[in-house]
């Protein structure tokens, strides 16, 4: 019975953009955990904020009192109390921007680590979906500019609520009547802040969005330069993308000028109260209602209130902006991977047999028409070294596919040591197959840590013993610093054949019982193909190998050849047996092998 396959883990399939901050609300709980940071912070906000509070209070009296000829020695204690409520402003302001600093920073490493523990999570699916350098950004640029939100951000809005809060209660004490007229004007200023911050998160939002793609063409053309330069098209693929550059800069633009317009409509609407309400109260003072310290406490409060309520426009700019990305980060710490490991996972038996099976297996990539497997049944045995050959989009590397579980059969089954895959863990079941991709992988690290990929573990004699039965020792000696030697991003100082040698280096050193050739001698020469055979042949005991070949000699060499053709499994056989039929197999021999059916069959005799 079919099987309903999950929804691929690509974004498209995440739930859809929100135009609220509750994404931020998502990526609260990385603040949330280091709460001994946020208590210093906290203390230190309070000391702050009371000590501002203080500062109009003190001028009040020495208005009033200190410079009354009758208390001239009122002076100096005044400025000398207002020094020192300076003092506590000062110390608690350097131990606010301390905490709040280190914990954004804090909260970015640990978003970054979430979102590329999900990444590493995600299943090819994700990846044929994505743009390599569009991940990059969410993972750099968005996290960045959430950094100041759970720091210096959060800190200040805070702050200014508090200064807001404390300023708004010492205007009531000061003043009632002018505190009622202070109120009435808050209406005034916040509805159309609140306007303009649903603008500037919209199109903050849009400005990620293109640089995430500006990004994305960047990454792909470095990582392609040299076909680029081949055919002359690095004119073309400057303009395409100085396109998507000046696209971002007309994204960040347009989000710019919606952030100015919302701090400068906040800064006017503010301080055109403060003036009326300043006015009206030295009406008050002419009149004889109200005293000059009076009005001047009143006026310092309304002046931090009205700063304060300017200040959290900023802040209000700047979260709206922040939740753009914070959207962004939490599709990708919400996309869950298409393959996932089983609620109750069966262990796989022990010792490891190595036996491979595929049991009317069929299978379709997302999205794609035609199915990639149709009806496959095929069972490798250990010790067995079974050939895949067939034309292109045959459906053989798609068994490679299912059998590391980068995706999960429609039907059918795939198991190991008699286990349906999809029982067991992942790690389980891929420790127990080592794969030499036809397009292999080197990173940006020593020889030694390429080959060691295979096996974290092992030692430094075993690497070298692996890297001497692939073959790698033979050009090793010659680059500058040996196996120490870095090999650059994607290996682009070793040749195509170098690059497949280390791959298979490091599957030898992982001795895993299955091991899966994807075509991982087609960039040898004859030579060291013939010599590579003969360690495979050396060191295979009871490995199962499967091996995708285009080759007579990797053919010559297995216990049974299965020829593929769209999705299916057509001949089986001994490369004799299979010629004898004059069927696809011996149509691709020719083709492919180089060779008339007469010499094939003469070189099958002969081997």
């Amino acid at each position: 019975m079919a099987r309903r396959r999950p929804a691929a883990d690509a974004t498209q399939n995440l739930a859809p953009r929100s135009r609220s901050l509750k994404p931020l609300a998502a990526i609260a709980p990385f603040a949330t955990r280091h709460k001994g940071r946020i208590l210093g912070a906290f203390v230190a906000l309070v000391a702050s904020a009371a000590a501002t509070l203080a500062i109009p209070v003190a001028v009040r009296r020495l208005i009033d009192h200190g410079f009354s000829s009758d208390h001239p020695e009122m002076v100096n204690q005044y400025f000398g109390a207002m020094l020192a409520v300076v003092t506590v402003l000062a110390v608690a302001s350097a131990a606010r921007y301390w905490f709040v600093t280190t914990l954004g920073e804090r909260v970015v490493a640990d978003v970054r680590t979430a979102v590329f523990e999900r990444l590493t999570e995600l299943t090819p699916a994700f990846y044929d979906r994505q743009r390599s350098g569009e991940i990059v950004s969410r993972l750099t640029a968005d996290t960045t500019q959430i950094k100041s939100v759970f720091g210096a951000t959060a800190s200040q809005a805070l702050r200014n609520l508090f200064l807001f809060l404390g300023a708004a209660v010492m205007m009531a004490v000061t003043s009632p009547w002018l505190s009622t007229l202070v109120l009435g004007a808050i209406p005034v200023i916040v509805l159309p802040l609140a306007a303009f911050g649903r603008s500037v998160r919209r199109r903050s939002r849009a400005a990620q969005d293109r640089l995430a793609e500006a990004s994305a063409v960047a990454g792909e053309a470095i990582g392609a330069m040299r076909g680029v330069q081949a055919f002359n098209a690095e004119r073309r693929t400057l303009d395409r993308f100085s396109f998507s550059v000046e696209n971002a800069y007309g994204a960040a633009r347009s989000a710019t000028t919606a952030r100015a317009l919302l701090t400068g409509v906040g800064i006017l609407l503010v301080f055109a109260s403060v003036l009326f309400v300043l006015w009206y109260g030295a009406t008050l003072v002419l009149d004889g209602a109200m005293s000059a310290g009076a009005l001047g406490q009143f006026v310092l409060y309304a002046v931090f209130a009205a700063g304060a309520i300017g200040e959290l426009s900023n802040v209000w700019g700047e979260v709206t902006q922040a939740a753009g990305s914070a959207e962004r980060l939490g599709e990708l710490l919400a996309t869950e991977p298409m393959v996932k490991n089983p609620d109750h996972p069966r262990p796989l038996p022990e010792p490891a047999r190595g036996a491979l099976a595929f049991d009317d297996v069929r299978f379709a990539y997302p999205d794609a028409g035609a199915p990639a497997l149709d009806g496959v049944t095929l069972h490798v045995s250990p010790g067995e070294t079974v050939a895949i050959v067939g034309p292109s989009g045959a459906g053989k590397s798609t068994l490679f596919h299912l059998a590391l579980r980068f995706y999960d059969p429609d039907a059918g089954r795939v198991a190991i040591d008699g286990v349906d895959l999809r029982e067991a863990r992942l790690d389980a079941v891929r420790d127990r197959l080592a794969l030499v991709p036809q397009d292999p992988v080197v990173f940006a690290a020593s020889v030694t840590e390429n080959i060691r990929l295979g096996r974290g573990s092992a030692t430094d004699a075993e690497v070298e013993a692996a890297a001497r039965l692939a073959g790698v020792d033979r050009f090793v000696s010659a680059l500058p610093a040996g196996y120490a030697t870095q090999l650059g991003e994607r290996g682009v100082t070793l040749s195509g054949g170098q690059r497949q040698r280390v791959a298979l280096a490091r599957a030898l050193l992982k001795d895993a019982p299955v091991l899966l050739l994807d075509e991982a001698t087609s960039a040898l020469d004859a030579e060291s193909e013939t010599l590579i055979q003969e360690a495979l042949a050396a060191t295979r005991g009871d490995r199962a190998t499967l091996v995708i070949a285009h080759r007579l000699a990797t053919v010559l060499a297995a216990d049974k050849i299965v020829v593929m053709e769209a999705g299916r499994i057509v001949e089986q056989g001994s490369h004799a047996e299979l010629v004898a039929r004059r069927g696809l197999y011996a149509r691709l021999a020719e083709l492919q092998f180089g060779a008339g059916e007469p010499s094939v069959r003469a070189e099958a005799a002969a081997g």
